[in-house]
């Protein structure tokens, strides 16, 4: 491998560019695909985030094409804003040696703002696929003069619906383009993507060297957001469970995770970043002495810990990088000992267990969640242990007097230990069965991954729309809200468009979007009550899909 920018044909400029933003040496990614772009050759590369791809197509693109006439003349397609925003970023830091412009347009940010940035002249455009098809559409965005494309994160576009989309802008630019295409896998509509539009492709495939534990047995469960907690409830009272760390997105989150498995019995407590060094030594060393034997936890909360001995380590949230997934589950299976590593999948999240497998090069197997016959052995195993500790240390002569009362009051010894046992269970916190088994369908999460396949969204309630107003279900899910949309299917919507807008335009995740149903002159989009304001006051900023004006407000509270 070379050791060393100066080897992959970089011009003295971008080498001291690369050395005053700190890079030493050129990552894996890098060394295989900038010569490949700079001799002008199409590149399929498959590279997980955080392999420093940016740079690698974002280096030669700048030595290229150096500065324009204003007209974009390099091209870059991502998911999301916040991606988009990062290569900008990063582009912009690069492009200060030769004077390019480069700009990003996303959803989020006002048109005009992002029209005066066209106006100004773009040398270099990075923009998500919503976003740059509006401006298309308004005759705002010329294309004719790029020479170089770069898809960035393809499977994540695939995943959020925006192939048609990016097929659409792949017809607007010159067939003549160089096109680079990076995904950290390699699905089959992303492989036939690229075979229709790369000329020639050199394959770039970087395969880390296998980075988990072998002795961490990886699992998933599927479950529906919110049947989570049930789900972990589940197992933590049927796995052999003797220390658990816990992780989560948020700090509240993992403070309320905290608060509600204490509620149910559980032996926890949380670690996150609101936490000061005392208290949170203190919640440490409760940790590592057993008596707390949960520990709810955020990632940066998570870095540099010192504990040995955790049996089982719970993805409540998944990661967004394949890498934070390898730091979590590298906490158990230590010193030659077996290792649990158990994720909590949702069905839009099936991509991102994907790339997780790909980046670890090891498969994380699907685990059906224990049934209720096994949740109540469980649980009879441990009342049969505790009272038999208690049998064992023997009966003073004040318990053998209230046995005796008790059986002058006409109760047999079975009698009064039935009832022992009753007022025993009445007392403990555990959650009834009932609700543990909600958690353990997976029929809802497999109508959903169908419905997101075949092009519809949600709880799979809705049909395929025949053309004529029907019925809707005025059902909504706890915590969701449900809002009207000016635009339907007679406006060539689909699920992709309504969730891409959305989310491109307030920033929320795409998991905060429930059920979509499209009808011919409108639509009905569920969101999660804590986005709602956020969706209705962007709405006021007058967003496009497919080139119209978007309108939104709280749908009635009837079936319409």
């Amino acid at each position: 491998m070379n050791s060393s920018f100066s080897e992959l044909g970089l011009e003295e400029e971008y080498l001291q560019a690369v050395e005053k933003l700190g890079y030493s040496q050129p990552t894996p990614i890098q060394v295989e695909t900038i010569p490949l772009m700079l001799n002008g050759r199409d590149v399929l590369a498959q590279s997980q985030t955080g392999t420093g791809k940016t740079a690698a197509f974002m280096l030669p693109i700048l030595q290229r094409l150096g500065r324009g006439n204003g007209t974009p003349r390099a091209l870059v397609l991502a998911p999301t804003r916040e991606l988009a925003k990062q290569v900008a970023d990063a582009a912009d830091s690069f492009a200060r040696v030769s004077g390019s412009k480069v700009l990003a347009v996303y959803g989020g940010q006002s048109y005009e703002i992002q029209i005066r940035g066209l106006n100004r002249g773009v040398d270099i455009l990075v923009g998500t696929p919503g976003r740059l098809l509006d401006f298309i559409r308004q005759g705002k965005l010329d294309l004719s003069q790029v020479e170089v494309l770069v898809l960035d994160e393809a499977d994540e576009m695939l995943e959020m619906g925006f192939i048609d989309e990016v097929e659409t802008i792949l017809n607007e630019l010159p067939d003549s383009r160089q096109m680079s295409l990076f995904s950290a896998t390699l699905p089959a509509q992303i492989q036939k993507l690229a075979a229709k539009y790369l000329h020639n492709p050199i394959k770039v495939s970087i395969n880390p060297k296998q980075v988990t534990v072998a002795e961490t047995e990886q699992r998933f469960y599927r479950v529906r957001e919110e049947t989570k907690l049930a789900a972990l409830s589940c197992l933590l009272e049927t796995d052999e469970v003797s220390s658990a760390l816990i992780f989560v997105r948020t700090k509240a989150r993992a403070q309320d995770l905290a608060d509600e498995l204490m509620r149910r019995g559980f032996t926890a407590d949380s670690l996150h970043g609101d936490l000061n060094q005392s208290r949170r030594e203190l919640v440490l060393n409760r940790f590592r002495k057993g008596i707390v034997t949960q520990l709810v936890a955020t990632d940066v909360a998570a870095r540099g810990l010192d504990i040995n001995d955790v049996s089982h380590v719970f993805n409540y949230d998944i990661p967004q990088d394949a890498e934070d997934y390898v730091h979590r589950i590298g906490r158990t299976g230590r010193a030659g000992k077996k290792g649990v590593a158990i994720t909590l999948l949702t069905p839009r999240e099936r991509s991102r267990m994907n790339q997780i497998q790909a980046y670890t090069r090891q498969p994380v197997t699907e685990t059906q969640l224990p049934g209720a016959a096994e949740v109540q052995q469980k649980r009879d195993e441990r009342l049969i242990q505790q009272v038999s500790g208690q049998l064992l240390a023997g009966v003073n002569h004040t318990e053998k007097q209230l046995l005796e009362k008790l059986r002058m009051s006409g109760f047999n010894s079975d009698e009064v230990a039935v009832g022992l046992i009753r007022l025993l269970r009445a007392n403990s916190a555990e959650v009834p069965i009932k609700e543990l088994l909600e958690a353990t369908s997976t029929a809802d999460w497999k109508t959903e991954t169908s419905a997101r396949q075949s092009g519809s969204k949600g709880s799979g309630r809705s049909s395929r729309n025949t053309g004529k107003e029907k019925v809707v279900d005025a059902f909504v899910e706890p915590g969701m809200v449900r809002l009207w949309m000016n635009l339907g299917n007679r406006s060539g919507l689909r699920p992709g468009d309504i969730v891409g807008a959305i989310a491109g335009e307030t920033g929320i995740p795409g998991k905060a979007i429930g059920e979509i149903n499209i009808q011919p002159n409108y639509s009905l989009v569920d969101v999660m009550e804590k986005h709602v304001q956020s969706v209705l006051k962007h709405s006021k900023q007058s967003y496009r899909i497919k080139g119209k004006p978007v309108q939104i407000r709280l749908a009635d509270n009837i079936a319409v």
